[in-house]
């Protein structure tokens, strides 16, 4: 694939646009889930106002009253254009896509048309916690074949996985993060061609989160999973939902490989019923027209992680990261701070500020916690020091 490499966008960063007395009127999760005297600093809402092209795309829609069910396949055809240009994968054909709710619900309709109730799906772990409480939800078995100490996919324990699994000739799935949340790594080609061809010995389907897709460091190139050698058998979902922050407005992709169309074709009819027709307008409208805010908001983040990487390294030597080659979120390991296998409850409670435990992502998350970095360097700045406070 031929890649286009990113612009600096002459926006200015989306990050800095918002102060704490207006972040607070808010009513989302972020914002009311604790107390005013908690600093937020947890789930994957960025503190930002919406893309310009966004804002006018639903309002426009709102002032005709286009406010009724979706149809037809604007959704795709910007995604298409816009991995086109920043990909240079010409992967995600029309044809072979499907409107879903959202990411995780599309993950959950695509196990459905590949595996049966009890089958197995494994996972990376530490990984994001709904992968956990959706495929239990839907009759399913977790497996785990964890990350290796390098935080990337160990291929030795995923085959391993994978034979075990698959013994007798029961059917199973890969639930893939790419990116992967929390570690924010980044898989590469060659890593993602061991993946599928490693699932292909062993009759594994791989379902692929890519949510994240766009959220990447300056010099870091994603990798569509179906662009690889094969990949091609793979079903993934993207959404604008994270890169744009629009979950609130609900839609998502699911796309096919080229010999995964056939079970694509499968999905029910009724699953198209649930994205919200603004959702798919809104998140058209960043696909097509939200670029230079896109890499405003990359840039801003780019600095985001290396103002964290000082603070830490300043104020709580002791907890150690990498910083992430993707996605906004930092894993932090503070088993070294002696606050046992949930530090985050020790965070929230001596220094009033909110991360996420890193328990709920499963194996390799006791000790850690995970740090939203969509905000402000003030806020940033602010969570480190009450951190560091938890301590005294």
């Amino acid at each position: 694939m031929t890649r286009i490499p990113h612009e600096t966008s002459g926006e200015p960063n989306p990050l800095r646009a918002l102060t704490l007395d207006r972040l607070r009127c808010r009513t989302s999760m972020k914002w009311r889930a604790y107390p005013d005297d908690v600093l937020p600093l947890w789930v994957a809402e960025m503190d930002v106002l919406p893309a310009e092209p966004v804002v006018r795309a639903v309002t426009d829609a709102l002032a005709l009253g286009d406010t009724g069910y979706p149809a037809g396949t604007g959704y795709a055809e910007a995604l298409a254009a816009f991995a086109e240009k920043r990909w240079g994968w010409d992967g995600p054909a029309v044809e072979r896509t499907a409107i879903v709710p959202d990411v995780m619900l599309g993950v959950v309709e695509m196990l459905k048309l590949v595996t049966g109730p009890g089958d197995p799906v494994v996972v990376n772990s530490p990984v994001y916690p709904p992968f956990f409480q959706f495929v239990e939800h839907m009759d399913r078995q977790v497996v785990e074949a964890p990350l290796g100490a390098d935080l990337r996919i160990d291929l030795d324990v995923l085959e391993e996985t994978f034979q075990r699994v698959t013994e007798g000739g029961r059917a199973a799935a890969f639930l893939l993060c790419s990116p992967h949340n929390p570690t924010g790594t980044v898989h590469t080609a060659a890593e993602l061609a061991a993946v599928a061809d490693l699932a292909d010995r062993h009759g594994v389907r791989v379902v692929i989160d890519e949510i994240h897709a766009p959220i990447t460091a300056a010099g870091v190139d994603f990798v569509p999973y179906l662009s690889v050698s094969g990949g091609e058998n793979g079903l993934s979902l993207m959404s604008a939902s994270k890169a744009w922050n629009l979950a609130g407005l609900k839609a998502a992709l699911a796309i096919a490989g080229p010999g995964s169309a056939a079970d694509l074709a499968r999905m029910p009819e009724e699953v198209s019923h649930g994205p919200s027709h603004l959702g798919i307008i809104a998140h058209s409208a960043a696909l097509r027209d939200g670029t230079d805010w896109l890499d405003s908001l990359r840039a801003g983040l780019d600095d985001n992680r290396r103002l964290l990487a000082d603070l830490l390294a300043e104020h709580l030597p002791a907890v150690t990261h990498r910083p992430a080659e993707a996605t906004y979120l930092a894993w932090l390991d503070c088993s070294s701070l002696g606050l046992g296998d949930d530090p985050a409850e020790v965070f929230l409670r001596r220094g009033r500020v909110a991360l996420n435990s890193g328990i709920p992502f499963g194996t390799g998350g006791a000790g850690h916690v995970r740090l939203n970095l969509a905000t402000s360097p003030e806020l940033i700045e602010e969570g480190v020091r009450r951190m560091a406070a938890a301590l005294d």
